[in-house]
């Protein structure tokens, strides 16, 4: 193709999930609830998390860490959707658009970390727990939450800067409500073998092999639980790890179903639609997954709603 049918986008346009002027309108009612849910739910985690002292432990510092990164996830994609729609327009400049892709690809990496990290934890703890308190220790704790950073950060960095050798024909319509790195390759005109390379091992490695790692973790789990003779026993060590297995579930189940709709059907709204469970739905569950069923959670919320509602 000559260089006269490519062009330097400023911007791109962001279609959303419906042309219908009517449904925006129910679209960003929907979208605003479930974003301002997700933010307090999380953020209430946190706090719980943080000034109650029985919380102070390895798997509540995962869980904390996960409810701060749903945060900063919906973040980087619900605001700007809302503010198209108010503003009816479906414009992002291309800086924004690559910067999008960038964060939503380092906060994936990071869920998908920390979620390894909650099986492992969860390995340890029933497989393992005499040496829990060694093995498990802040720094260790520390060490790996930080590796996971610099991992999601180094892969979302690579793939925005492979982004950055494309070049795209004259439409630059995106059929979504963000900037997804999936749609940005199937507008670009320039060659992308070596993107979808790169997106294939990528998955592959920071996909696949973390998810085996979950499946290795929970099997040993199952083993060391069907040795416990009582069926008591075994409900109370399998309900310590029912919600993050929910949560593991979720996520990998939607963003799985993402990548099949995308490879499996024609219609990219129809990708798009899909894309919403895993960057919206299950931000504003793992809140309701983590409090619901976990008493010290429950507990923890009534001490954080005692304190701010005490008198000065």
């Amino acid at each position: 193709m000559k260089r006269g049918n490519f062009s330097d986008p400023t911007e791109f346009h962001l279609m959303g999930l419906s042309d219908n002027q009517e449904l925006q309108s129910v679209l960003f009612g929907v979208f605003l609830s479930i974003y301002l849910i997700t933010v307090f739910g999380n953020i209430l985690i946190i706090l719980a998390t943080a000034f109650d002292s029985n919380l102070h432990t390895p798997m509540y510092f995962f869980i904390s860490n996960l409810s701060f990164i749903d945060v900063c996830f919906t973040t980087t994609t619900i605001p700007k959707m809302l503010v198209n729609i108010q503003a009816q327009i479906s414009s992002i400049s291309y800086v924004g658009c690559l910067t999008q892709i960038c964060f939503v690809l380092a906060f994936a990496g990071l869920e998908n970390g920390i979620l390894v990290m909650m099986a492992y934890d969860r390995f340890v703890a029933i497989c393992h727990p005499l040496r829990y308190t060694v093995i498990m220790n802040p720094k260790f704790c520390g060490v790996l939450l930080l590796l996971s950073f610099l991992i999601s950060i180094l892969d979302a960095l690579l793939h925005t800067l492979m982004a950055l050798r494309l070049s795209f024909c004259t439409k630059v319509e995106i059929p979504h409500f963000f900037c997804e790195l999936a749609h940005i390759l199937k507008l670009a005109c320039s060659n992308i073998l070596i993107n979808n390379i790169l997106v294939y091992l990528v998955t592959s490695l920071l996909g696949v092999l973390p998810l085996s790692g979950i499946i290795y973790s929970y099997t040993r789990i199952i083993s060391s639980v069907l040795k416990i003779p009582s069926a008591a026993g075994k409900y109370k060590v399998f309900s310590t790890c029912a919600s993050h297995l929910v949560v593991v579930i979720l996520f990998y189940g939607t963003g799985f179903g993402v990548y099949l709709s995308s490879a499996g059907t024609h219609s990219t709204r129809k990708s798009a639609i899909a894309s919403v469970m895993y960057t919206v739905v299950t931000p504003i569950m793992n809140p309701f997954i983590y409090s619901l069923r976990n008493k010290d959670m429950v507990e923890a919320f009534k001490k954080l709603i005692s304190r701010i509602t005490a008198p000065l």
